[in-house]
């Protein structure tokens, strides 16, 4: 994939994360006017739930925005981390967020309430989870196209969304059954979804962040490199990421005798193949004769 298409892919990815932000905000504010109104612990769980990924979703969008920047005299491999950092800083909020809603249902839980809420937020509830669940379709269908993690995580944060606000109808409708301690309860549940959420972004930003790589796809490079002519062996091959793209550095052995030419041509094949892949942006080749 070509430099410039790279950039190209991280421009339409700010559509992801505008629709996000705008449906957050909207959806947020309605939850949290509603629960309130209703008295739903879980709807306005949900509520502070959409409210962090406001915040989450504008850190894609500054990520993708300075990761379009070119590389620099600071910065030579460019700056396509950005969009990882910003996701580790989005979810030191979002466990933030996740620990008060905690606090607040547990508390409510052993306060115990009187009245079921209101069947309004029922509604309402039903009426986010349809909009998150176009909004996760609109998205994942973007990543694909486009192939970026970040826009890819996003759309799996707006599932789950989704699958909050069902969880938060189930339990105030059970609360209409005689059983008005399941809507704090599900607000419960609701804060272990933010903090599972915020966990498993600060896993991924932060195992990318320290050069992890996946094992698989390592794999599947080593493979692509072994097909190539000319090539004896693959003595090391490493690779590390930046943003959605990867740096791969292989060590070869390749035939003994070849001429400077011949040995140049084989590096320069291994390259372009494992460029053909759409993550890789560079790779760094050293070989020497086989023995």
């Amino acid at each position: 994939m070509e430099q410039q298409q790279r950039y190209e892919n991280l421009k339409m990815g700010e559509r992801g994360a505008i629709i996000s932000i705008i449906a957050y905000i909207c959806l947020s504010a309605l939850k949290l006017i509603i629960g309130n109104v209703s008295g739903s612990e879980a709807l306005k769980a949900d509520g502070l739930n959409n409210a962090t990924d406001i915040v989450a979703s504008i850190a894609v969008l500054i990520g993708l925005k300075l990761a379009q920047r070119p590389a620099d005299a600071d910065h030579p491999y460019g700056h396509w981390k950005s969009e990882t950092i910003a996701s580790l800083i989005a979810s030191f909020i979002m466990m933030a967020v996740g620990v008060q809603v905690l606090i607040t249902a547990v508390a409510s839980v052993f306060k115990g309430r009187g009245e079921p809420p209101d069947l309004i937020s029922v509604w309402t509830g039903l009426f986010c989870a349809a909009v998150m669940y176009f909004v996760y379709r609109y998205n994942k269908r973007l990543a694909l196209t486009i192939k970026s993690q970040a826009v890819m995580a996003a759309a799996k944060d707006n599932f789950s969304d989704a699958l909050v606000s069902v969880g938060a109808v189930i339990g105030i409708v059970g609360s209409q059954f005689s059983l008005p301690w399941l809507d704090p309860v599900t607000a419960v549940l609701v804060g272990f979804i933010i903090c599972k959420t915020a966990w498993d972004i600060f896993r991924e930003a932060s195992h990318h962040l320290s050069d992890g790589f996946d094992e698989t796809i390592i794999h599947t490079f080593r493979e692509t490199v072994e097909q190539v002519e000319g090539v004896e062996e693959v003595k090391e091959l490493r690779a590390r990421n930046y943003g959605s793209n990867a740096v791969v550095d292989v060590v070869l052995s390749i035939k003994d005798g070849l001429g400077f030419q011949e040995a140049h041509n084989v590096a320069t094949n291994v390259e372009n193949e494992l460029k053909k892949s759409a993550e890789v942006i560079e790779v760094h080749v050293h070989y020497e004769p086989s023995k």
